[in-house]
């Protein structure tokens, strides 16, 4: 499972928290380059000034009483003076920008020879030297707090409060640009399975409604032209149907020979039956609601239709939760494969009508003993008006059998597959995504 999210909303979410974070940290980092001069300018600064009213406090002061004002400059203001010793262990000083601005800011005021140490002796302070005589040379230490800035807990957490109210900004915008966008893409799976949505929202930013009223629009236009067009078939339907039974009637009170006459009424069978392919097409994947059906039940009465007729149908039916599911389009999409299997595959070896579940489909199959389909010629059979001759088109008919089976399984959600079957011959298999089962029995 890749740890990157799919979904249009939590992936710029996430983008937008990383430049975010970014930004920030790069707003820190210049913010530190541009204040690091001026705040090493302010410690050298004071720094200097402690060292020289310390240097002259101590010049001034009498004798008598340095060591009084040495140890008030210790209690009131933490400074200590030492005075510089032989072999004592001075720490170098850290090689951080701002300590190297100070150290140099400071031998610029107070002589080239000022040391800077945050260590002397084990002792951790701010130690800067300076000289009273040229001889005597002595250590002011201060607190290293003076040089150090505390942490600001209450900027950082108005930092972060900006940075989530940002992100949440951030996420609320993605939120009304994907909501929008995942009703459409639902409708449209919607129109790919055959049915009619409902209109979509056409709410939000301009563009966003305008693609909302677009696709309102153009479900309209297409719930329209799928009317008209099972319209124009039901109306061909009636007009052709009824001078074919005329023709058949005049055939059979013809003088013609008996075999001329089964000939005729053969031809006229097989347009009866090209014109009923017609309606089936158009009515595939609409007309009927869906209904809560046993599969197994149905698939069981449909074989037992073929076998009352004497035709070799065999069967291995699972027992499955029931299925919400159109059932006189599903009958009639088995029943197609079932004449397909039968007329190209012959009737000397059995069909079998397999259902069953793997994993997360339902699969019904019909598998046949036949020459098959060759893999390349597969999903351009699955296309109206597509006959092969050699396999398994409906060569008597429109070439419509293929593709109206395959509107019933996509008006599921699911889709129609031609496989090759072990030992030779074509699994015409239908799935079906068990989501659309039923609990109850």
């Amino acid at each position: 499972m890749k740890p990157w999210p799919r979904t249009m909303l939590w992936r710029t979410f996430l983008l937008v928290a990383v430049l975010m974070l970014l930004s920030v940290l790069a707003w820190f980092a210049i913010y530190r380059a541009y204040d690091r001069e001026p705040h090493a300018r302010q410690l050298a600064q004071l720094m200097e000034s402690v060292v020289n009213l310390t240097r002259s406090a101590l010049i001034s002061a009498h004798p008598d009483k340095r060591h009084a004002l040495l140890l008030e400059l210790s209690d009131r203001e933490g400074i200590h003076i030492y005075p510089v010793e032989e072999n004592e262990a001075i720490a170098p000083l850290p090689d951080r920008p701002t300590l190297q601005l100070v150290a140099e800011q400071l031998r610029q005021e107070l002589g080239p020879q000022t040391r800077l140490t945050l260590e002397r002796n084990g002792e951790k302070a701010v130690f800067v030297s300076f000289h009273i005589d040229e001889e005597d040379e002595y250590w002011v230490a201060l607190p290293r707090e003076r040089i150090e800035r505390a942490v600001r807990w209450q900027w950082m957490g108005w930092g972060l409060a900006a940075l989530l109210l940002s992100l949440a900004g951030a996420y609320l915008i993605m939120f009304r640009i994907t909501r929008p966008l995942k009703a459409l893409s639902s409708a449209a799976m919607e129109i790919g399975r055959g049915r009619t949505p409902p209109p979509v929202e056409e709410s939000g930013p301009s563009e966003i409604a305008t693609l909302a009223y677009a696709f309102n629009q153009m479900t309209t236009d297409l719930a329209r032209l799928d009317h008209d067009r099972a319209l124009i078939l039901a109306g061909i339907s009636h007009d052709l149907r009824t001078p074919l039974t005329r023709l058949r009637m005049s055939i059979e009170l013809s003088g013609a020979d008996e075999k001329t006459r089964e000939s005729m009424v053969i031809d006229i069978e097989e347009m009866d039956q090209t014109i009923g392919q017609f309606l089936d097409f158009a009515h595939a994947a609409s007309g009927e609601a869906l209904q809560e059906t046993d599969l197994a039940d149905l698939l069981k009465d449909l074989a037992a239709q073929y076998t009352r007729r004497g035709l070799p149908i065999e069967t291995d039916l699972a027992v499955l939760p029931c299925l919400q599911v159109r059932p006189q389009g599903l009958r009639r999409a088995v029943a197609n494969l079932i004449d397909n299997a039968l007329r190209y595959a012959g009737e000397e070896l059995p069909v079998l009508l397999v259902l069953k579940q793997v994993k997360h489909e339902i699969l019904i199959e019909v598998c046949d003993r036949g020459s098959g389909i060759p893999a390349q010629e597969v999903e351009r059979l699955k296309l109206p008006f597509t006959r092969f001759d050699t396999a398994r088109s409906n060569v008597s008919g429109a070439g419509l059998g293929l593709a109206i089976v395959d509107r019933i399984a996509r008006s599921h959600g699911g889709k129609l597959s031609l496989l090759a079957r072990d030992g030779g011959g074509l699994v015409a298999q239908v799935s079906l995504p068990v989501a659309t089962s039923s609990p109850n029995r």
